[in-house]
């Protein structure tokens, strides 16, 4: 006989997903791995079948898929309020550290000491860039010969967006036409692909182990069952969260305002993200340096290594983005320079994070039977295959940026900055050869570049 596990009352999870906001490191894979063992292995309140069933829906939609597997657990355990306070959990403590580290950054950032772990920092990130392109490109791509197409798409990508400077959302459309039309023409191809984890198997219980809270054979929950009354009230207040605070915001500074521009921008990008946020991150600098003018392409990649040292997904550094941006365009006026930039990182991360929620509460249960069908999944492989592309130019972007000192002769004459390349270089190794984590990667090159600056 095995233990039937009791029902966790919602302070319980509440404990817990505040818990989770300050541990959540590693990225995304990072924070599926720490919410599979807590939740499946340790507390046993969710089954290997459902918890990776609830993760193969969240990798179908843009966001953060972390973010969001947190939000469909609590959800399915305590209804929607249950989404609502693990999801936003998930994000907040992210977003107060990094308003707190970007305070810093733009009031101390020219200090000696705090300009050399930047140096150093700025390496990392490019490998940890170089990472992503490894670890998306070698699920989606799989060999030439078996999907040649999804690597013809990565190409084109590349060329599109580092050559001919195509807006990342025009890339995304194409994509996606290529594996609707290739669902119809030629499936094998993006069968091949895709990004799911797999079907969960049922597992059959020892004598005496616990059972899960929501096991295999445990009922979808009532609340859980589409039903179409329910879907248009959740599309009617996620419509309306998004209506009034724009509408304020349009009041307040006019539709041509930096915050409201920062709230648009940010909805849009939010629709973007398939492929995590490094796919997205081309568009934000496009935007947010190349069009608005709200920070630098250096302050962009300070801004993501930043990201990197804090718990919460990585799409967080729009916070540092809006920080910055309400910063520089000193949206509350010169006298209120830190308010006016806490007001922007807040006004950005609702915009970015409010579809995801609305994604899972609204669509839960009615995406969840789609689930599989290839004429939905093809569109989604060719997209992720395009994000391989659209990454492998961010990293080209970033190690140009950093290894190139305009102006100044570096360490091996010319222009440039060889101590920087041999930093990400040896980053690249130790996450890519010897699997290194995130944060000791990080640390030892802010150390690097605290030494070399001091020089």
């Amino acid at each position: 006989m095995s233990a039937q596990q009791t029902q966790v009352s919602f302070a319980e999870a509440f404990r817990f997903w505040l818990k989770l906001g300050f541990i959540s490191f590693g990225g995304p894979a990072g924070q599926i791995a720490i919410m599979h063992r807590e939740l499946v292995e340790q507390r046993r309140w969710i089954s290997e079948s459902r918890f990776l069933h609830a993760l193969n829906y969240c990798m179908l939609l843009p966001g953060p898929e972390a973010q969001q597997l947190a939000t469909y657990i609590g959800w399915l355990m305590h209804r929607s309020w249950g989404g609502i306070v693990a999801g936003a959990l998930f994000v907040l403590p992210s977003l107060f550290i990094l308003i707190a580290l970007s305070w810093v950054y733009v009031a101390f950032g020219n200090v000696p000491w705090v300009a050399g772990l930047l140096y150093g920092i700025k390496p990392a990130v490019a490998a940890i860039v170089l990472q992503a392109v490894h670890r998306i490109g070698s699920k989606t791509l799989k060999k030439p010969a078996v999907a040649p197409v999804l690597w013809v798409i990565a190409a084109m990508s590349f060329i599109a967006i580092y050559a001919f400077n195509i807006p990342f959302p025009w890339i995304v459309l194409g994509a996606a036409l290529i594996g609707w039309l290739g669902s119809r023409w030629a499936p094998a191809q993006f069968a091949a692909g895709g990004g799911g984890h797999g079907a969960a198997k049922a597992v059959v219980l020892a004598p005496g182990e616990r059972d899960w809270l929501i096991g295999d054979t445990t009922p979808t929950p009532a609340h859980a069952r589409f039903k179409s009354s329910r879907l248009a009230t959740v599309l009617a207040v996620g419509a309306a969260l998004w209506l009034l605070p724009m509408g304020t915001l349009v009041a307040w500074q006019g539709w041509d305002g930096a915050v409201a521009q920062m709230a648009w921008f940010f909805t849009k990008a939010a629709l973007l993200t398939f492929g995590g946020a490094y796919a997205v991150l081309p568009y934000v600098y496009q935007g947010a340096v190349e069009h608005f003018g709200w920070l630098t392409g250096t302050q962009m990649i300070d801004g993501l290594a930043l990201g990197e040292t804090t718990p919460g997904p990585l799409i967080m550094v729009v916070a540092f983005v809006g920080f910055v941006g309400g910063w520089t365009k000193e949206v509350l006026g010169p006298d209120a320079l830190f308010l006016g930039a806490a007001l922007a990182a807040t006004v950005v991360t609702w915009f970015t994070f409010l579809p995801s929620f609305i994604f899972i509460l609204a669509g839960g249960p009615l995406v969840e039977s789609t689930h599989g069908k290839l004429h939905l999944t093809a569109p989604l492989t060719a997209i992720t295959a395009a994000v391989v592309g659209v990454i492998a130019s961010l990293a080209l972007f970033f190690i140009a940026h950093i290894a190139i000192l305009p102006g100044a002769t570096g360490t091996f004459g010319s222009r440039v900055d060889g101590v920087a390349l041999l930093l990400t270089a040896l980053a690249a190794v130790a996450l890519l050869r010897f699997k290194v984590g995130v944060i000791p990667v990080i640390a030892a090159c802010a150390l690097a570049g605290l030494v070399a600056s001091a020089r």
